[in-house]
């Protein structure tokens, strides 16, 4: 018999232990596809004696994960540690000067350092797969690389946070507020209990720099990627997008244009008719275009032990077969040079929500100042009347560049009639 694929895994949280579970119960399917079979052989935690719900003995354990880069008898480092740095940079870079194999879920490191890696990887000529490092147990990762290469691909969207996800399904289902959402959210285990990188929006960019650079054959810096959250949504705005037709989503985006690369996360309203705009509570979907085979999507759960582990699994598979693909699809000496856009050059339709005090003049002098820096109105929705007290106003615009409809926003908020920051949110065609 073909000699095992010898794995050693680094972390043995809920996907590690996810990852012995599944190469033990799916054993055979898995040789017979690998070609032999995938055998764990050593692992790292921090903690040796915590109960995990799945037996260690008989495998090397390790107390310093870096170790396990040093170990002749392993072919192939899964990292599932976290962080950009720390302990899980240390191993993967290790693992790769020793020439051995690396998969990993690990989106920051790879959206912060994924060059150096790949120009590590390939110049030891070995394997570095991170199919679960973005959206779960769907193979976006695979779909890019593999069934996408002939394509000049386009653009490519989705939501890629369960988290997010799942409080803006909740909000306007139930017409509750983001803040007593999230706090359910973090008692259900949806949410962390600092939720930061969730709900601000940086975990859905880390895994769209990852998607953009796989789409765009280069890596992009995180640093030109815009990035806003979820926290200013509010019942009232999710009140009136349904009114209008739209859903709200955290979207990842990334555009090819004539100008270079726009990558940007932020709120968006999506018609309701599109079919992301149906993905709801903890599922992500990717929406991938490219300019042969048109616009396909992807669904599935985004996290979870199950489908993450079923992610590195398939990484394992491919590098048990001796199949390996370049990192970013094409050799880092053929890689693209990125050109990114600015934010305040994207050009869109806004939902805009103001309150503003209800007397005479208001709307005119809210219509002159988008008259003034060529901001065009497409539908306007005022409900109910309180003279002399606070009214909300909804205002839809026409396609307009971002940085007009920023300046828009500063001189709108300073008018003495406006009681609050206006709220605004991107509308995305479907």
């Amino acid at each position: 018999m073909t000699r095992p694929l010898s794995v050693a895994v680094a972390g043995l949280g809920t996907v590690g232990i996810g990852v012995l579970k599944l190469l033990r119960e799916n054993t055979e399917i898995i040789a017979a596809r690998a070609g032999r079979p995938i055998a764990v052989t050593a692992v790292s935690a921090r903690d040796r004696l915590r109960d995990r719900g799945e037996p260690l003995g008989g495998l090397h354990w390790y107390d310093d994960p870096v170790a396990l880069a040093s170990d002749p008898g392993i072919d192939v480092v899964v990292e599932l540690i976290g962080s950009a740095d720390g302990p899980a940079f240390a191993l993967v870079q290790a693992a790769l000067a020793a020439g051995k194999s690396v998969v990993t879920a690990n989106k920051a490191m790879i959206a912060l350092n994924g060059g150096k890696l790949a120009a590590a990887a390939e110049r030891a000529g070995v394997a570095f797969g991170f199919e679960a490092a973005v959206a779960g147990g769907i193979p976006i990762i695979k779909a890019l690389r593999e069934g996408l290469a002939a394509n000049r691909i386009l653009r490519i969207s989705g939501i890629l946070n369960g988290t997010c996800n799942y409080i803006l399904t909740v909000m306007r289902e139930r017409g509750r507020e983001f803040a007593e959402v999230l706090t359910e959210a973090q008692k259900l285990g949806y949410a962390e209990a600092d939720p930061s990188i969730d709900i601000d929006g940086i975990d859905t960019a880390h895994k769209l720099a990852i998607l953009a650079a796989l789409a765009f054959d280069g890596p992009v810096p995180f640093e030109a990627i815009h990035i806003e959250g979820i926290r200013s949504i509010s019942a009232l705005d999710i009140g009136y997008s349904n009114e209008l037709g739209y859903r709200i989503k955290l979207l990842g985006i990334a555009r090819r244009s004539e100008t270079g690369i726009e990558c940007r996360v932020h709120p968006c309203m999506v018609s309701m008719r599109s079919p992301i705009a149906r993905v709801d509570g903890v599922f992500n979907a990717v929406v991938a275009e490219g300019n042969f085979v048109g616009k396909l999507m992807l669904e599935g759960r985004g996290a979870g032990a199950g489908p993450t582990a079923s992610a590195v699994v398939a990484d394992l598979i491919d590098i048990a077969r001796g199949s390996p693909l370049p990192v970013w699809g094409i050799a880092t000496d053929a890689l693209a040079n990125t050109r990114t856009v600015a934010m305040k050059a994207h050009v869109g339709a806004y939902y805009l929500r103001l309150m503003v005090v209800d007397r005479p003049g208001v709307i005119a002098d809210v219509t002159a100042v988008l008259r003034d820096l060529g901001v065009s109105l497409e539908s306007m929705l005022q409900r109910g009347r309180s003279p002399g007290g606070a009214v909300p106003v909804v205002l839809v615009t026409h396609e307009t560049e971002e940085a007009s409809m920023q300046a828009a926003l500063e001189k709108i908020e300073a008018l003495d009639s406006v009681v609050e920051r206006p709220a605004m949110i991107r509308i995305e065609p479907a």
